[in-house]
């Protein structure tokens, strides 16, 4: 197995592990968490009632793992596309570690929220502060997603323009191609889960 390959594979364990953990933060013993509870602490306290302590804690600690595992297989990219295209290689690494980084205080950030909301009592003195939390902090979601954007639309143009030995079909095994069907479903973890196809299509194709 070459190096590049390796590198894919242990990029789709790190995102499978990461949807596990983002799954911990969605799917709870009292339903699944939406973001349009954050109104009603009646609903996000009926919600996180029975939830324990260790499930936000667990997908802190193995969720920054699963990022560092992943983030090999975006280098991966950036290895296998520089053959083809220095510029677009160089946009893909930049762009990955401008989703990563942020990524990673963004992940912390949301499972410190429901740490902190549970063990406040779920009052709405707690939900007050959490809301304040993430209003303080959304600047690392929205650099996040910004970066994930850039990176897939490079990588889509990179396949679908010919510049690499990749069929033009082959732009499906895209991020962003992947998650825009999806995204009206709001499965919990659909970034991750749409990477795993990306990573093992070019894991078979490359």
């Amino acid at each position: 197995m070459s190096l590049i390959k390796l590198l894919f594979l242990i990029a789709i364990i790190g995102h499978i592990l990461c949807g596990v953990c983002d799954c911990l933060l969605t799917y709870v013993p009292g339903g699944k968490f939406g973001a349009d509870q954050m109104s009603d602490n009646e609903k996000l306290k009926a919600t996180f009632s029975k939830m324990p302590l260790k499930n936000p804690l667990l997908s802190m600690l193995l969720g920054v793992l699963a990022m560092l595992m992943f983030s090999v297989g975006y280098y991966g990219i950036y290895l296998w596309l520089k053959e083809y295209s220095v510029t677009l290689a160089v946009i893909v690494l930049i762009s990955s570690a401008v989703f990563i980084i942020p990524g990673v205080a963004h992940h912390v950030f949301c499972g410190a929220a429901e740490w902190f909301y549970i063990r406040m009592g779920m009052t709405e003195d707690a939900r007050q502060t959490i809301i304040k939390f993430f209003k303080d902090t959304s600047s690392t979601m929205i650099v996040c997603y910004l970066g994930m954007a850039v990176f897939a639309v490079t990588l889509f143009i990179a396949v679908v323009t010919g510049k690499t030995d990749l069929p033009r079909w082959a732009c499906i095994f895209n991020t962003g191609v992947l998650y825009i069907p999806l995204f009206p479903l709001r499965i919990s973890g659909t970034g991750n889960w749409v990477a795993v196809v990306m990573f093992l299509g070019l894991l078979v194709l490359v």
